[in-house]
Order: structure tokens, then sequence, then C-alpha cells
């Protein structure tokens, strides 16, 4: 069963690479670490020259972590030059500078230099020092050309296996190409625009529902911004068909069809009714019950308050006039307001009772006393035709504005 990256079942890489020679390590480990570097990236050949804690080493197998056949075959030599006897370019890796007329590459730079010579069939060898010094002087005599890092100058020492994984990285990349080992299939076409724009309109549809484009004089910038962060995602076919799928979801609710509330039209009625027989002379003006009663109102709308408040919102001539549904003013809560024309449209329901109808009265009479005007309009009204409603209101709004003659 393949672990964490590591898979027995697949073919070891076996292909022409450069040698690593590690010079006089000192830690068993750390040529673990060479190994397990060497491993990951295609190359095979380790020598080692004077291992301090000599060799072999089953500290090495702690950290080779499965790179056996590195440590296997490793070749063990008493000097660098015999180390580097048969290779035909070489490349010192330091951290440090020694003053020698040489030329001097990155990692990048050293794989480029590496592939050709090693692809024409050449031994070509990257040199690693003491963990503690690195390569001497005249170690780096015997290399073409010097390799190093880009590093934080302060702390220019890498670890040894962190510097040869570093330049086998470098090595393998450019051997494949940079070819990755997999990648993730795309699963779904990118959406058409058409596909795109049907979901806006469902989803603009439900929040309408919920009155979330308030105030209404934003709504159109609302509207855009909500659709520039879907249109940034750059979905999937299939990413619109879920997003279809959630918002349906959301919108019909554990139960069906919920329209942004938890009643329906008829209890919604109801719930007004039962609310105006049992309201009181006074109420509280604010706090968590005038809250919790506006909020209950407002996502529990009757069919007409839902039909004449969606009305209000997409009808031009009511832009910018500030109406809201189910705001409290003062101890009551009014079915649409706006502030700035002290203005309340009162929907009256069909059939009311006697005790509803005296509490409606009686906000009626608290409100005209602060200057509030209340445009009354009929349920049935609204059932039979919006157009003649919507009519109805903007005159008496114009009305409202005339000056009263002397």
């Amino acid at each position: 069963m393949p672990g964490a990256g590591t898979d027995k079942t697949k073919r070891w890489v076996e292909q022409p690479a450069p040698i690593v020679v590690l010079v006089e390590p000192q830690l068993g480990e750390n040529i673990g670490a060479c190994a397990r570097a060497m491993a990951n990236f295609g190359i095979s050949i380790l020598r080692l020259v004077r291992p301090r804690d000599g060799w072999p080493n089953p500290r090495a197998r702690v950290t080779a972590a499965g790179a056996d056949r590195i440590l296997d075959d490793a070749q063990l030599f008493d000097t660098l030059e015999e180390a580097i006897a048969d290779c035909t370019f070489v490349l010192a890796t330091t951290a440090r500078a020694h003053d020698q007329a040489k030329p001097v590459v990155d990692a990048v730079g050293a794989a480029a230099l590496a592939y050709p010579r090693v692809s024409a069939g050449e031994k070509v060898a990257l040199l690693f020092g003491r963990e503690r010094w690195g390569l001497q002087n005249e170690e780096v005599g015997l290399a073409d050309q010097i390799v190093t890092l880009p590093v934080n100058p302060a702390f220019a020492s890498l670890n040894l296996g962190q510097a040869v994984l570093i330049l086998a990285y470098e090595w393998f990349k450019c051997a494949t190409g940079g070819a990755l080992p997999f990648t993730t299939r795309q699963r779904s076409a990118p959406a058409a625009k058409e596909q795109l724009l049907k979901f806006f309109e469902m989803l603009e549809s439900e929040l309408e529902k919920v009155e979330f484009f308030r105030p209404a004089e934003k709504r159109a910038t609302m509207q855009i911004n909500l659709r520039n962060i879907f249109n940034r995602m750059q979905p999937t076919r299939q990413d619109m068909l879920t997003l279809h799928g959630v918002i349906a979801a959301i919108a019909a609710g554990r139960k069906g069809p919920a329209r942004g509330g938890v009643l329906d039209g008829g209890d919604a009625v109801r719930l007004r009714t039962v609310l105006a027989e049992h309201a009181r002379e006074q109420m509280p003006s604010s706090g968590g019950p005038m809250r919790g009663l506006t909020k209950l109102l407002r996502r529990n709308p009757t069919d007409e308050e839902r039909a004449l408040w969606t009305a209000l919102v997409n009808d031009r001539r009511f832009a910018g006039e500030g109406f809201g549904r189910q705001v409290p003013v003062g101890p009551h809560i009014t079915d649409f307001v706006s502030f700035p024309l002290r203005t309340v449209i009162d929907l009256v329901p069909d059939e009311e009772s006697e005790e509803a109808s005296a509490a409606r009265k009686r906000k009626r009479e608290w409100l005209g006393a602060r200057n509030y005007r209340i445009i009354p309009v009929a349920s049935r009204d609204v059932a039979a035709g919006l157009a003649s409603v919507l009519d109805a209101l903007r005159l008496a709004l114009d009305e409202s504005r005339v000056p009263a003659k002397d």
C-alpha cells in the first residue's frame, strides 16, 4: 500500500544522473538524508570520502526513509581525487567565496550545465563538504565551477541533506522538463454566461422574497456586487448546478416552499389577526420584544404584502422614497412606512374582527397625531391588480407634496 508519496509498486526512476560526492560527512543521519533527497529526484550514485564515523553507518538508514538501495550501493573513497577521477565535469557547492577564478552558478545553472554532459554519457560530480565547515580551498580548486545559493548572508549554512535536495530537485526538473507526476482533471467545462445569468435570476428572485435588497435605491449596486462575486470565481457548469441546488434547498426549506419565512400566506394573515386582537395600548417601542416581533412579521409576509412590496421596490416611480416593510413606529408596527415622507401605507385585510379593527383605528389615530399620513390599501385591491394600486399610491404621494392654497 503506498505511503505518504512512497509507492513501491511503481518503477524506480533509472536514468543517467550526476554523481553526489560527500566529502568527510560527519553524521550518519545526514548521509541518510542525502540518500533520501537523491531518491526523491532520480539520482542513484553516492560516493563517500572518509566519513567521520565510518561506513556503513546504521544511523543513515533511519533518515534514509526507505532509500536503502542508494546506501547499499554507496562507494567509499580515501581521497577526493580518487572519488572524482573518472568524472569529466565537477561542480563544487559552497556558501563562502574562496577567491578562486571560477565561474559561479546557482542550482538552476548547475542543472543546465550538467544535463547535456550527462546526456552525452559524461560523468558529472556534485561535491558537498563537511557539515561544520564545508569544502576546503584545495577541494574547491579541483572543481570546474562553483555552485552557491541565494541565501540569508547572516545564516548561509544549509543542512547537508537540504543542500543535496535543492540541487537534486533542480536537476530532476531540468531532466524531466518540469513535468508534474499528476494533475487534477477538469471535471466540468466552464459555465457559459447563459447559465450564469439564469442562476443570477434565480438567486435575485429568492433574495427579493426575503428583502435582501434594502434600501431600494442601493438595489442596482448590490446586484452588481453580488454578480461580480460569482464572476470572479470562474465557475464550471457543475459549480452552477450545485449552486442552483443550494439556493433551491434554502428557498424551499426542510418542509417545502417557505418563500423566505416559515408560514404560508393564510397562516401569515392569521398571525396578524391574533397580534392585532391582543395588541396592547402601549407596547415597548424598542428592545428585544419589539425587534423580535418585527423580524417575525417581516419573515412571514402575507401574499398581498409580498406582492405589494415586490412591486414597490421594482417600480422606478417609488425609488428613493425610503419605504420599509414591517418597521416599528413608536408602539406600533407599520405595514409600510417612509420616514422621509412621514407616510404609512396601511394594508387592510379582507376580513377583520372587531378587536383587530379597533386596534387598527387606535394605531391610525396615534400615527395621525404625530403627523403621519395614512394611505389605506385593501388586500383585495392588491390581489385584483397591482397596476391600479401603484397608480393610486403614486397619485396620493404626489398630492401630499402639493403646497396647500391660502
